[in-house]
């Protein structure tokens, strides 16, 4: 099979967890091969995501390494054997490759969990939030750059119909203006709006909540079909970065839990959000 021409972070995330798999069961990539019955170079390929691999060897593999849990090698299959072309793939080349993961990684998400210190979460904003957000990126976006990435920002928000999204949002994102006062009342009326649907929750984390331990780097938390397969995504100036450690997301969980202490109910949330933008 011929490697890839581009490598997902999903196609990485697959061959990571067969290597994962593999040095639990401590054995070395050249011990592995043999048992296998493969060239170490071709299972190091797997196990890098440069290339494919069947559902079948993927469950001889999870055989070799004595793994028991039944649920891991039917996600792991799933994984191997989907044949998705996503919505994300038609903006290849033309916004930067970690917005394609990102989309991705949300597509298959069982549910998102939200924590944001200064932005509205990107799958709440409106139009013209978006807009002014990427007007302020430097270096200075072409018109075209543009609005290649409001479209795109704006066509992950379908996500939010088909899957259990909470978001945490920090009082501060409410009250920056990234734009005016008409484009923060708007996206406030929005959050108002999209918090009546029964699948979104948002609460609030208020300037005077006590037990808060400070503003965190911003982080999205995506459920996989198992545990294991959750992924942590930290977002900055610099990039997405995409974690999937079992102690990076024992650390996160335990961050968005004390996150969900510090805030508000969502009743309390929403008359807070109303309180905002009645005040624009």
């Amino acid at each position: 099979m011929a490697s890839r021409a581009v490598i997902t972070a999903r196609q990485e995330r697959l061959g990571a967890e067969l290597r994962k798999l593999r040095e639990r069961a401590g054995l070395t990539l050249r011990v592995a091969a043999k048992a296998a019955g493969i060239a170490e170079s071709k299972l190091s390929s797997t196990e890098a995501g440069r290339v494919g691999v069947s559902a079948e060897r993927v469950r001889h593999l999870a055989s070799q390494y004595a793994c028991d849990d039944d649920a891991l090698v039917d996600a792991l299959v799933a994984m191997a054997t989907e044949r998705v072309r996503g919505w994300w793939e038609e903006y290849r080349g033309r916004v930067p490759s970690g917005y394609l993961d990102l989309a991705e990684l949300e597509y298959h998400a069982r549910y998102l969990r939200n924590f944001e210190s200064v932005h509205i979460p990107g799958l709440l904003q409106t139009e013209d939030q978006v807009r002014a957000i990427f007007a302020g990126s430097v270096p200075r976006l072409s018109g075209e750059e543009l609005e290649t990435r409001v479209r795109f920002r704006l066509r992950r928000q379908g996500v939010l119909t088909g899957l259990r999204y909470e978001a945490l949002i920090h009082e501060a994102a409410l009250r920056i203006r990234v734009a005016d006062r008409k484009v923060a009342r708007e996206q406030l009326l929005q959050l108002l709006e999209r918090s009546e649907l029964p699948q979104v929750g948002i609460r609030v984390v208020p300037f005077d909540a006590d037990g808060f331990g400070g503003v965190v780097d911003p982080a999205a938390y995506a459920g996989g079909p198992v545990a294991q397969l959750d992924t942590v995504v930290l977002d900055s100036q610099h990039g997405s970065a995409f974690l999937d450690a079992e102690a990076q997301l024992a650390r996160y969980r335990e961050v968005l839990r004390k996150m969900e202490g510090a805030a508000m109910g969502v009743v309390e949330s929403r008359e807070l959000i109303h309180r905002i933008a009645q005040s624009m």
